[in-house]
């Protein structure tokens, strides 16, 4: 196991350190994952791209109850909601 210091910004950046990054490239993306106090890094493209799409949608998901329990929502019909859903 390798094992590097680095800290995190007040913008909640953090830099990975050069020894660290193996075959990791600027503007790659990556997952995230919170265990306990313990934060994983694993690179998308291990994941595939339906993982993307799940991820993209929770988000979308998670915007749309905060609008709803703000009162910003709108009523539709189930036909209208299918051809705002196909734009997504």
């Amino acid at each position: 196991m390798d094992i590097a210091i680095t800290k995190m910004s007040s913008k909640g950046q953090i830099v990975i350190p050069a020894e660290m990054r193996g075959d990791m490239h600027e503007g790659d993306k990556l997952v995230v994952i919170k265990a306990g106090n313990q934060l994983i890094l694993k690179s998308i493209s291990e994941f595939g791209k339906k993982l993307e799409e799940d991820l993209e949608f929770a988000k979308r998901t998670e915007k749309a109850w905060k609008e709803y329990d703000q009162g910003k929502s709108k009523s539709m019909s189930f036909d209208e909601f299918l051809k705002k859903a196909k734009k997504w």
